[in-house]
């Protein structure tokens, strides 16, 4: 099996919660995941998001996926 590329992903996580005035737990409890999900997100170590969990950290932290994730080196 080939080894798996690193994406180009960058996860905004900590920004958005800094602009919000929220914690990583807030928003675990608002969203309905764990803090250690919410972890691995925010420290780039995510392989993959649902949908439904990206639209309830949208939804919670009023913002758009953009806002959340971005592409590029």
């Amino acid at each position: 099996m080939p080894p798996e590329e690193p994406h180009e992903i960058a996860v905004h996580l900590d920004r958005l919660l800094a602009e919000r005035g929220m914690t990583l737990a807030e928003l675990a409890e608002r969203v309905g995941v764990t803090v250690v999900n919410l972890s691995i997100l925010k420290n780039d170590r995510a392989k993959a998001i649902r949908f439904t969990t990206l639209s309830a950290i949208c939804r919670a932290l009023d913002c758009q996926p953009g806002d959340l994730l971005t592409y590029g080196k």
